[in-house]
């Protein structure tokens, strides 16, 4: 499609059919309605981006320029209309600010006032999106001194109409000449930058990203040219390819990001009808399709858009960060005394940075891409890579073949950058910004942008990966020791700490591709420890690491470690403390890394217990395998020689404890016994239910005991109620004594994932199950479903397996976590006569995996699988309604 087919405007039409005597405002509402519907559809044809969004700029100066004589027609060479900020670039997107500045020659606007305000009202009543100010010549200037936004706009003003020698004069005063000269300028925009990426943590791989401000967005281009129009004087961002900042293949890839950025904001704006600048979740799967993305058989069409979303801006970071420091060499440190400083045969430092000692470098000795980012590791006193170095790096990135990959200098060149001391994750990720890490590792290339549509994993793959390695490597710094000492004391010990961040590379490196990405990563892994000659043992170890880097989280999560079978089938697994050690500070940084909402004072409790439970059984020998008997008996000695020392007679506690099957034993510890058996016995009937709380238990929740008569959904109204007042359940225990009675135990945190926190908030709670219970309502939960959640539906999926061994049937299901789901469930269950005697709740984003044992009325498992179908029907109506 031309570019005259764009244009939608007859101009000449619309002067006939004013100077006819048309209304003026319903017709420049028709035209701009028509032009508005027109770029709407050429967009969808597929029109460039570039044309659509010029033209409407166009569009609307074609309208200014008209109204602007049916308001002014006096005093024209003291006033001017002029377009700043992306208008005066001359780029409109669908539902852009428009930002004008009616520019006055002096102060007092009495003589103008009333055509101002028709002028003003006129573009309101037109349809026009106006963002304005009035301001006079000096004003302008004064404003430009104090706030460097407004320089900024100022900067990139256009005539739209009245005195052109008004705007010269402005254009003049507020130049780099006059105010903020280029040095001053780009260390105020850098700072501001800084800043602004400060706001979305740096990254530019958020969930929903915002396209415009955010990391590798279209601020970070044009930012580039507010510094080369300051610095150059340049028009156009080319004119940094005059000037050797850029190359021309640099200038390509900018625009072609800037292309992309367009087309999706374009298609944002038409599609929500407003200056929508968030890629959220909402509209990410409409545009994809409207982008013509089509799943695939392994990756949905959304998934496709946001991947080349991610690897666009991670272009722009990196051409903005090679960019900003040319020009942080060029403006702030040009003055500076600059005498080398050599370090080695291929590199020096100059100035704080390191540079290569001669252009040729790299492509004379290829390990020099490599020897790099050691030589980075080596020096901490450096602040950075020189532009040209880096700009070197990537026109060589090519040198990294076969040839390159199989040299065995550069493979003991890439496990020294992982066995230095101090360093590894952030040369990693320069690796990263830089395309050495991709090149060096083509399997790692293909997680690049690699994003998963849920709102669990919060990062792409490759940016997961690094935060995973950055965590263990934070394991090892003495200052964070205290934040997971048991972490920090096992990692200490280990002899070659890079076999963990190898295992850390590759356990997420076979996502995208089909299959179990676990096994996949596993087989990549071995080839990666075979040709970098680690040894049969260290490269079993990443390799066994990486096919089970779940297994540990799944167990602590999804199974019930109060169980010994349970622990001793985990240790039998893992087979060695060794192999423990390293899975365990595997699992806690992978888990740390997924989002900054999954790891929690639960999962950290959950983890600690089967370590220790895993590494016990290992010193003892598996084959030693644990009796039941033995364990309770354990039990109840520690809890009779505490409760003795509180007084309780025996008969009356071993008459309680008479009452009690095997299984409350074995599921509680000593303490939680005595906690448990002082309370009953101190209360009488008329005072149940028992509600007990502790702000923060072994499990690192708070804990919840309720002691009651058994009764019909007490499980869905305790539920209900918790939920009212903001609780997650992630634990659940389940008692029924011999005599009629419930013992429910029951692992709740706030909604920041942490435990109650206020003495006064464990009291209102208490309060509220007490009175709750004793008057049950209905038992629903009105707190609203997020924005969020409902972007993701997900079909209610119920599966049994029968667990004969321990005389229960384990219930799994898995559905769009919403408020009050733990109560549906709960009255589904009871509507069968359905009894859970155990729960692990477990939400992964938006999905809610939940694990039920459960039993009939008189303690049996559930086999009829007649009675299992219907259960599961109930379930989903329940669920799904």
């Amino acid at each position: 499609m031309d570019s005259a087919a764009i244009v939608s405007i007859d101009t000449r039409k619309l002067d006939s059919q004013l100077a006819d005597g048309e209304a003026p405002i319903p017709l420049f509402r028709s035209v701009l309605k028509q032009t508005r519907e027109a770029l709407d559809k050429q967009f969808t044809e597929g029109a460039p981006v570039e044309q659509l969004v010029h033209a409407r700029a166009r569009a609307v100066d074609q309208v200014l320029q008209r109204i602007w004589p049916l308001c002014f027609t006096r005093h024209t060479e003291d006033i001017a209309l002029v377009a700043v900020g992306g208008y005066g670039r001359g780029e409109l997107h669908p539902c852009s600010d428009i930002d004008i500045l009616v520019l006055l020659k002096q102060s007092n606007t009495s003589d103008l006032q009333d055509e101002i305000e028709k002028f003003l009202t006129t573009l309101w009543d037109v349809g026009l999106e106006i963002g304005h100010s009035i301001r006079s010549l000096n004003d302008c200037v004064s404003a430009a001194i104090e706030d460097i936004t407004i320089a900024t706009n100022l900067m990139e003003s256009r005539l739209i109409a009245g005195s052109a020698e008004l705007l010269h004069d402005l254009q003049q005063q507020t130049g780099s000449q006059a105010i903020w000269p280029s040095r001053a300028f780009f260390a105020a925009k850098w700072e501001e930058q800084i800043q602004r990426h400060h706001k979305y943590h740096d990254t530019a791989y958020n969930l929903e990203p915002n396209i415009k401000t955010g990391p590798g967005g279209l601020r970070d281009i044009q930012m580039i040219g507010w510094i080369s129009k300051r610095h150059f004087g340049a028009a156009t961002l080319h004119d940094l390819v005059t000037h050797n900042f850029l190359s021309e293949r640099e200038y390509r890839a900018l625009m072609d990001g800037q292309s992309f950025l367009w087309q999706i904001r374009f298609g944002l704006h038409s599609l929500t009808g407003r200056g929508e600048e968030r890629l959220l979740f909402d509209h990410q799967r409409t545009l994809a399709i409207r982008l013509g993305y089509q799943d695939s058989e392994h990756e949905l069409a959304v998934e496709q858009l946001m991947k080349r979303y991610y690897r666009t801006v991670m272009e722009l970071s990196r051409l903005n960060e090679m960019l900003l420091q040319l020009f942080q060499e060029q403006i702030l440190h040009a003055d500076e005394p600059g005498e080398p400083i050599p370090i080695n045969a291929h590199f020096q430092a100059r100035k704080g940075f390191l540079e290569v000692t001669d252009p040729a470098v790299f492509r004379r000795h290829p390990s020099a891409l490599l020897e790099l980012f050691l030589t980075m590791e080596q020096h901490p006193e450096l602040n950075g890579v020189r532009a040209e170095t880096i700009r070197l790096v990537r026109d060589h990135r090519h040198l990294i073949d076969e040839k390159f990959r199989a040299s065995r200098q550069n493979r003991e060149l890439f496990l020294q950058i992982l066995r230095q001391p101090r360093g590894v994750t952030h040369e990693l990720r320069r690796m990263n910004r830089y395309g050495i890490l991709a090149a060096y590792l083509p399997e790692f290339g293909r997680i690049v942008g690699q994003m998963q549509h849920d709102l669990f994993h919060v990062y792409t793959v490759d940016e997961h990966t690094l935060v995973t390695l950055r965590n263990l490597r934070r394991f090892t710094v003495p200052q964070y020791a205290h934040e997971f000492p048991l972490c920090n004391r096992i990692i200490s010990h280990l002899p070659h700490p890079e076999i963990l961040y190898i295992a850390a590379l590759f356990h997420d490196i076979g996502k995208g591709r089909g299959g179990n990405h676990s096994e996949l990563g596993a087989v990549d892994a071995e080839k990666f420890c075979t040709d970098h000659a680690l040894g049969p043992y260290n490269t079993s170890l990443v390799t066994w690491l990486v096919k089970n880097h779940l297994v540990m989280s799944m167990t602590a999560q999804r199974k019930d470690i109060s169980d010994p079978d349970v622990i001793h089938d985990f240790a039998a697994g893992v087979g060695d403390i060794d192999r423990l050690n390293h899975l365990y500070l595997l699992t806690v940084a992978d888990i740390r890394a997924t989002s900054a909402n999954a790891w929690n004072s639960w999962k950290n409790a959950l983890l600690v217990e089967l370590y220790n439970g895993t590494k016990h059984i290992l010193r003892r020998g598996i084959a030693n395998r644990p009796l039941q008997q033995e364990r309770i008996e354990v039990i109840k000695a520690q809890a009779s020689q505490q409760l003795r020392r509180h007084t309780l007679p025996k008969p009356d506690f071993e008459t309680l404890w008479d009452s009690f099957d095997d299984d409350y034993f074995l599921r509680y510890s000593a303490d939680e016994l005595v906690w448990h058996t002082c309370a009953i016995l101190g209360c009488n009937e008329a005072e149940l239910p028992l509600v007990l709380m502790r702000q923060t238990t072994r499990r690192g929740g708070t804990g919840i005991f309720i002691y009651t008569r058994v009764e019909e959904n007490l499980f869905a109204h305790t539920a209900s109620l918790l939920e009212q007042n903001g609780l997650t359940i992630v634990d659940a225990r389940i008692i029924t004594s011999r005599n009629g009675y419930t013992l429910n135990t029951l692992t709740v945190l706030e909604q920041d994932g942490e435990p109650i926190s206020s003495s006064q908030r464990v009291h209102e709670i208490m309060a509220s199950l007490h009175q709750g219970l004793k008057q049950p309502g209905t038992g629903q939960v009105t707190r609203r479903v997020p924005r969020q959640l409902k972007c993701f539906p997900i079909p209610t999926t119920v599966s049994f397996t029968t667990d004969k061994t321990n005389r229960h049937t384990i219930m799994e299901v898995v559905t769009a976590d919403r408020p009050g789901l733990l109560a549906r469930l709960g009255f589904a269950l009871r509507e069968h006569g359905a009894a859970i005697q155990n729960a692990k709740i477990a939400t992964i984003g938006e999905r809610a995996e939940d694990i039920f044992f459960i039993t009939d009325d008189i303690n049996r498992p559930i086999d009829n699988p007649e009675l299992l179908n219907r259960l599961a029907e109930t379930i989903k109506r329940y669920l799904d309604c």
